[in-house]
């Protein structure tokens, strides 16, 4: 009989290469996981893995085995919801990966609705970068998670996991209003995010605009700095990045004082308008979808934060809901 464990294991080496990737994100040792691929070779009784230098690859047989392994773990998690359904009353630890803008301005009002309805329920929130939202789940460090795409960064299939659209928010171009010390920007007052009803029809030259200004774009590896680099390089010239900034008020800011511009999602520009940052929408979007282990979309707790959820997401936002 094969153990599920190892299967789990295997599955993991099939997404990340080394067995040293794998023993960092499961906190095993290598030699912990290479002896545990070695018992599921002997169970298997062929051979599962051929090396290649430092790195792994899995035999005919095992690409086989993995795609057993998905459909066995998915078993599982619906068959864990169909427990927890039977019995009732939510209780226990859920755990929950969200990124800032999402933490900031969605998920406290979530979190009240979730309080009110199941007091049981202890719902732990981690900052996690959507970038890393797929191993965290996989790996069981996360139960559920927030996750977005962009139109230049389309959201890559995941083995193992399913997301839900949740919510689209529209994207501006932040750059220094006129009279702001270091820059030219045209004048304008900032708009609200989602108050101008007609999009530039050429997102191309608004960005162009800024070829020879300085940017401020998120952390190397992040979405948000790929969509940035992207939506730039699709106008037609690469961004000089002079600031690196994955916190949006702190982009904001900057731009206020002088220091370049930078796409900014719907969310991200909440609060205040500041005089000294000139909004422009463009026609681009952020998507945004709650991720989970497939078949554990049915689990009482991730449905129960989902319906929270959506039920926390503002009119201008829901209105723009699009395949995440």
């Amino acid at each position: 009989m094969l153990d599920v464990r190892r299967l789990r294991l295997l599955r993991e080496l099939a997404r990340r290469g080394t067995i040293a990737a794998v023993a960092e994100a499961l906190s095993f040792s290598p030699s912990a996981v290479s002896q545990q691929l070695g018992v599921l070779e002997r169970e298997a009784g062929l051979p599962l893995l051929e090396r290649t230098g430092r790195r792994v690859r899995l035999t005919p047989a095992g690409e086989n085995l993995v795609r057993h392994a998905e459909a066995v773990l998915e078993r599982l998690e619906q068959a864990d919801a169909d427990l927890a359904e039977a019995r009732g009353g939510l209780s226990g630890a859920l755990r929950i990966g969200a990124f800032p803008t999402a933490t900031r301005t969605i998920v406290p009002a979530a979190l009240v609705d979730l309080a009110r309805r199941h007091p049981g329920l202890e719902p732990m929130v981690c900052e996690t970068d959507p970038a890393a939202v797929a191993h965290a789940l996989r790996a069981g460090d996360l139960d559920v998670a927030l996750v977005h795409a962009y139109d230049f960064v389309p959201a890559e299939h995941e083995p193992g996991l399913t997301t839900e659209p949740l919510y689209g928010e529209a994207m501006y171009l932040a750059e220094p209003a006129r009279g702001t010390p270091g820059t030219s920007a045209t004048a304008g007052t900032p708009p609200a995010p989602g108050a101008e009803a007609c999009p530039p029809p050429d997102q191309g030259a608004a960005l162009r605009a800024h070829a020879a200004s300085p940017w401020i774009t998120a952390t190397p590896g992040t979405l948000c700095h790929t969509m940035t680099v992207r939506a730039c390089q699709a106008a037609g010239f690469t961004p000089r990045v002079r600031h690196r900034m994955d916190d949006f008020a702190a982009v904001l800011a900057l731009v206020a004082a002088g220091q370049g511009v930078a796409v900014v999602p719907q969310l991200g520009a909440t609060g205040p308008a500041d005089p000294a940052v000139h909004l422009t929408r463009l026609v681009m979007q952020r998507r945004t979808g709650l991720a989970f282990r497939s078949g554990a979309g049915a689990h009482p707790a991730v449905a129960a934060f989902g319906a929270a959820l959506r039920a926390a997401v503002p009119p201008d936002l829901a209105g723009s809901r699009a395949e995440a």
